[in-house]
């Protein structure tokens, strides 16, 4: 019965539709695969996954020869990992068995200083043959300049000085499959010819988020606040589900306390250990002051017959505790969503109205779809500054004409090799500074698309590792657009962000919630059929651009190309609520993720993750949103309701490589 059990949740996780089972010969590699490694199918489903990432091959299909590379993979990591735990026991054998004696001669005899102050040379430890005192190498030095030339820059040639081509990566001219389309969303839509507009087609820019809160002093934060903020956040949710499915105040509980009554709990999901990560053993329930005096208890999920549970998400949990020792959840209450976004027929008719379009359309009298170009940073490679996919990307949007270009940070990536170190040359570089290096790098490029399309409406999205932002954590304030020299067109905006262009709400966040989500929730879901959809949705569910608490060790995170750790979330819980939906669900959710980018329908919103224009060691991806008018009928203009945008209808999304 349990091969039975592993071979329908295999059928179910790795079959694509429309088949529902795995052909004999590829279920049997995957059975191998789980007995060689003694992993679920739910890891062995991660594992696959995470193999097509690293293989960058967004369109990888399952069959046995790719079953059979993906066995060998994973068999050439365990070995790897076989020998260097052997290395390192030898090393430490080698190190014990060969170490040198302390010399008597030394004042610090039991070696209590040792390690203490580490920049005072021992007395009794000889170096060189003259047998003079060892010196230290100096802590700070300068670093070296570099020589190559991006347009008045020099940076690092990783080849040496000869231009030897050992180690030089394919330059952006030779890049593979420029300007192919990996994915794309409701291709029955038609995409009309480029048309150059003689005025703005964005009629309305409307800010839904609070801006000026956002401009809060970071790095401030009292734990009586951050601790208020969390606590509040479940009790809200706890009357959202009062109303939702019609409950009395007595059928909520406190499930810490022994009972033999069955209650509705609502609390936070959390893990009982500050390290590792949530899995079903560890999963707990943190109550709010009110209903459980911030008390945790564990959750024993064995009778559900599905669930998903990531840290930081707000639950309500029917259940009973008779032992006092745990609560048995017998059933997941649903949490109601927000309701779609709808604008009045009149408004509706005024944007059809601002989409006509030019002269260089033949039929005038028909409003054109809106065009919008979406892209995420970083906006060039770890070995040089040349910007040259970000270059490409405004050249594109010369010769098509968008309406909105959507640009999502990091600019200035501060996890950048040459940024972070600074080893990098500029023109008067006495007197630069990182607003002059974004002036030349960034304004420069967006001024000059702002000549070629007077009309378009560029907008700016900040991210934590902007090394131009002084606000570092999250949410975050909007980059200063004062001393950067960017033209009219261009708004800076903060990260989050809801923004209504016409009648299209628009949700944007910089911060990777996706692939955070992805790392730390638990799941079983064995009748799953879109797993990808699975963390837009916690995201639509939970009203917030980051439910996530606490969010991923900066450790777990993906290397960066420095040493040091990557940025990460940055939170400052105090503000958080500045994250949250208001009253509606954006028609399109923007969410940059290091996973692999694409454009998904979840729960009535378009959710796009466009991936990084560049990547580490090669151009990335960008999205093209093509967005038709909506449709008015006379009875919906006669009663004069709000009417559904329904931009999943009537959106087409590409998302292309550069």
């Amino acid at each position: 019965m349990e091969d039975q059990s592993i071979t329908e949740e295999l059928h179910a996780r790795f079959a694509l539709p429309p088949s529902t089972e795995l052909p004999p010969d590829i279920l049997g590699e995957l059975h191998s695969i789980l007995r060689l490694h003694s992993i679920s199918p739910q890891e062995l489903f991660y594992k696959w996954e995470s193999y097509c990432f690293k293989m960058d091959c967004e369109e990888t299909r399952l069959d046995l020869e790719t079953a059979r590379a993906f066995k060998k993979d994973l068999q050439e990591i365990l070995e790897r990992e076989a020998r260097s735990k052997a290395h390192a026991r030898s090393a430490d054998k080698r190190a014990m068995h060969g170490a040198t004696p302390r010399s008597v001669a030394s004042t610090d005899v039991f070696g209590i200083l040792d390690g203490l102050v580490p920049n005072t040379p021992r007395p009794g430890v000889k170096s060189g043959l003259g047998g003079s005192t060892g010196k230290r190498k100096p802590a700070f030095e300068t670093p070296a300049t570099s020589k190559s030339s991006p347009a008045g820059f020099r940076t690092p040639n990783p080849s040496g000085e000869n231009g030897a081509n050992a180690g030089q990566p394919t330059p952006f001219s030779d890049r593979l499959n420029a300007g192919q389309t990996i994915e794309t969303l409701n291709p029955h839509l038609s995409v009309p010819p480029p048309a150059r507009s003689l005025e703005p087609r964005v009629k309305s820019i409307t800010i839904n988020s609070d801006i000026n809160k956002i401009s809060y002093r970071p790095m401030a934060m009292r734990l009586s606040e951050a601790s208020e903020v969390l606590d509040d956040r479940i009790d809200e949710f706890l009357i959202l589900y009062q109303d939702h499915h019609s409950l009395e105040d007595t059928a909520f509980g406190d499930p810490t306390s022994q009972s033999t009554s069955e209650i509705i709990a609502v609390g936070r999901i959390a893990s009982d250990s500050l390290d590792g990560k949530l899995n079903i053993p560890s999963l707990v329930l943190e109550t709010s002051r009110k209903r459980g005096s911030g008390r945790r208890v564990p959750l024993k999920v064995d009778s559900l017959p599905s669930f998903t549970f990531f840290p930081g998400q707000i639950v309500a949990l029917r259940g009973v505790n008779a032992s006092g020792e745990y609560f048995s959840v017998k059933e997941i209450l649903n949490l109601p969503l927000l309701p779609q976004a709808a604008t009045l027929p009149s408004a509706l008719d005024q944007f059809n109205r601002g989409l006509h379009g030019g002269p260089d359309v033949m039929e005038e009298d028909q409003p054109r779809p809106l065009n919008i170009l979406l892209s995420a940073g970083p906006y060039t490679t770890d070995e040089n500054l040349l910007f040259e996919p970000f270059h490409e990307l405004c050249r594109q949007a010369s010769t098509t004409y968008p309406d909105v270009v959507i640009l999502v940070g990091p600019f200035l990536d501060i996890e950048h090799p040459l940024i972070a170190s600074g080893d990098f040359d500029f023109p008067d570089s006495d007197t630069a500074s990182l607003s002059s290096v974004f002036r030349a790098l960034i304004s420069a490029p967006l001024k000059k698309l702002a000549s070629d399309v007077p009309n378009i409406i560029i907008i700016l999205i900040p991210s934590v590792r902007d090394a131009i932002s002084k606000h570092v954590a999250f949410p975050q304030e909007r980059i200063p657009k004062k001393d950067l020299d960017l033209p009219k067109q261009v708004r800076c905006l903060s990260n989050p962000v809801t923004v209504s262009l016409n009648e299209i709400m628009v949700g944007i966040s910089a911060q990777d919630i996706l692939y955070e989500l992805r790392r730390e929730e638990v799941t079983w879901a064995p009748k799953e059929t879109n797993p990808m959809a699975r963390q837009p949705r916690h995201v639509i569910e939970q009203r917030h651009f980051f439910p996530l608490f606490p969010p991923v060790a900066r450790g777990l995170l993906p290397k960066t190309g420095t040493e040091s750790l990557a940025t990460g979330a940055m939170l400052d819980t105090s503000y958080l609520k500045l994250g949250e939906w208001l009253n509606t669900r954006p028609d399109v959710l923007i969410t940059p993720s290091a996973l692999a980018p694409f454009a998904k329908i979840v729960e009535s919103v378009v959710v796009i993750n466009p991936g990084p224009l560049s990547k580490r060691k090669g151009p990335g991806t960008y999205a093209k949103l093509t967005v038709l008018p909506a449709s008015v009928s006379e009875e919906e203009r006669k009663e004069g309701k709000p009417v559904l945008h329904k931009i999943y209808e009537r959106t087409r999304v590409d998302v292309a490589r550069i």
